[in-house]
């Protein structure tokens, strides 16, 4: 597993930034969120259009993590401009920072970031941009943290991935997948998880029912989630796939969201964002 320093390899901002009012022990708020890259072909969601929507909609949902798919750079650091109170971390899956991220943000007034590393869902995980299995060009990763509450020292491991898009792909997705929770099933048993991701494939998946033998679906597992259960929607406002999924174990999942703001005909991303609250064993 790829580690990296806090001064190496990732995105950290030091500036002080106001903090949310809220009780520093509620419930870990946790969303998944796939940008969209910012490709110059999108006419009215070009990210310049859409950047502003994007960033109010993390600052109206206020999460206390983030997990990114498709993320660059540049985007990044226009959220952190807008947002300070979060930090970023994470590598592209070229091992840069020139191509996508699977960058976790995180408020840096209520978690410590303790550790943090990488790895690549291939024959050789160790490998930086390393890829095995699909038959798209792409590397696929998990960026990876250990973070901790300052309100009461409570620690947490949180994955974030992006697995393959093309249909054909399930074998490597079911792959990615099996990696993943050998990751997964290594880690010490009392800590609580948490995995954010754009899964590009259904609940009904070979994909979701392997890691759903460890893990649960926070969509699957509240009473009353809130908005559509699919979260794919091309610019379009008319979702037609459940790709994008927030799963744990030793939480509790108290309700699940999708965010479905717009502005007319501008999104802030392809995909609607998720975002669940997770109870801490024991109390929030």
């Amino acid at each position: 597993m790829i580690r990296l320093s806090l001064a190496a390899g990732v995105a950290l901002l030091a500036l002080a930034g106001p903090a949310y009012a809220a009780d520093d022990a509620a419930p870990l708020k946790v969303m998944s969120f796939n940008v969209r890259w910012p490709s110059p072909d999108d006419g009215a969601n070009v990210w310049a259009k859409r950047r502003d929507l994007f960033v109010d909609t993390i600052r109206k949902a206020h999460p206390d993590v983030i997990g990114t798919q498709e993320l660059y750079k540049l985007q990044a650091d226009y959220v952190l401009k807008k947002l300070p109170q979060y930090n970023w971390f994470g590598i592209d899956r070229r091992g840069g920072h020139a191509d996508e991220h699977m960058g976790i943000f995180y408020r840096r007034d209520r978690l410590t970031l303790v550790d943090l590393g990488n790895f690549w869902l291939s024959d050789t995980p160790e490998v930086v941009g390393s890829k095995s299995w699909s038959k798209e060009p792409f590397p696929r990763m998990v960026t990876w943290g250990l973070f901790e509450r300052k309100a009461d020292g409570k620690r947490f491991y949180m994955y974030d991935t992006h697995l393959p898009y093309m249909d054909e792909d399930e074998p490597a997705r079911v792959k990615g997948a099996t990696l993943i929770l050998s990751r997964i099933k290594a880690l010490p048993p009392g800590v609580p998880f948490v995995m954010t991701g754009d899964f590009n494939t259904g609940p009904e998946s070979e994909a979701h029912t392997l890691l759903t033998t460890d893990l649960k679906d926070a969509r699957d597992t509240v009473t009353n989630p809130e908005g559509p259960a699919e979260t794919f929607h091309n610019f379009t406002g008319t979702p037609d796939k459940r790709i994008d999924w927030i799963l744990y174990r030793g939480f509790t999942a108290l309700d699940q969201q999708t965010i479905t703001t717009h502005r007319g005909n501008v999104y802030p991303s392809d995909h609607y964002p998720i975002v669940a609250d997770l109870a801490f064993p024991g109390g929030s």
